[in-house]
């Protein structure tokens, strides 16, 4: 009986030590870029783009891939540093044109719970870039959290037709 006992008790305090926390898990802080045309809604890309990003040691990273024919794309964005920089390059343009994108950004330490990793978000406070096939790029949204609705850049590409 003294057993059965200890043995409840056990079962109540471990079930009684559980969090109700959802760690996000599956929540990732994206950047997403919406592809424009002047004075148009949207625009598609008509070119194959592959981004690549800056690491601190100096190598990089690829970020996208052979991208074709959308008008929304997402990327990774850092928090090791308060500048991000990418390189978009666009295969069927002429001259196989590379840009480089700057994004000065303010990171945001993010606490969920004591139980959860830690996150960041991010407050953009500038982009810049070359001007080779990108026409221009602004900043729609600055807030960078777990929203996957938000476009936080409006990419505006030149034409080459």
């Amino acid at each position: 009986m003294k057993h059965r006992l200890l043995f409840v008790m056990a079962i109540v305090m471990a079930v009684g030590s559980c969090t109700s926390i959802d760690c996000p898990v599956q929540n990732t802080v994206r950047t997403y870029y919406a592809l424009q045309k002047p004075n148009e809604k949207t625009d598609t890309l008509k070119d194959t783009l592959n981004i690549r990003s800056a690491r601190v040691n100096g190598t990089d990273t690829l970020l996208l891939n052979s991208c074709y024919g959308k008008t929304i794309f997402s990327l990774p964005i850092g928090s090791a540093n308060p500048e991000d920089t990418l390189y978009f390059r666009f295969s069927n343009h002429p001259f196989l044109a590379v840009d480089t994108v700057w994004i000065k950004k303010e990171n945001i330490p993010h606490f969920e719970s004591v139980d959860c990793s830690a996150s960041f978000f991010h407050n953009i406070t500038a982009v810049r870039s070359t001007h080779h096939a990108i026409d221009s790029i602004n900043i729609n949204t600055p807030l960078v959290d777990y929203d996957p609705k938000t476009v936080h850049f409006h990419l505006y590409l030149k034409s080459h037709d």
